[in-house]
C-alpha cells in the first residue's frame, strides 16, 4: 500500500494498487486489522476508479460531430 491520497491518484496508479491489495486479500496471508484496512483501502480504490471512468466518459460524450462524423469541438460538460 502506498501512503498516496487516493484522491490525488490518477486512474492508472488506483486500478494498480487496487490490483495490489486485491492480491493481497486473495492470499489471505495479511492479519486481521491490516486486512480490514486493506479492504478500506481497497473501497476507497474502486471509487476513485469509477470516478475517473465516469469523468472520462462524461468527456467523450461531450465531442461534437459535424455533418460528415468528424470531430469538429467540445460542448460544455456541467460540472466539469
Amino acid at each position: 500500500m502506498t501512503d498516496t491520497p487516493v484522491d490525488d491518484m490518477s486512474f492508472e496508479a488506483a486500478m494498480a494498487e487496487l490490483e495490489k491489495v486485491l492480491g493481497q486479500l486473495e492470499r489471505g496471508d495479511v492479519a486481521l486489522e491490516e486486512s480490514i484496512a486493506l479492504y478500506e483501502r481497497g473501497a476507497a480504490l474502486k471509487a476513485r476508479c469509477e470516478a475517473k471512468l465516469k469523468e472520462a466518459e462524461e468527456k467523450v460524450a461531450a465531442i461534437t460531430l459535424d455533418a460528415d462524423g468528424n470531430p469538429q469541438g467540445l460542448k460544455p460538460v456541467e460540472g466539469l
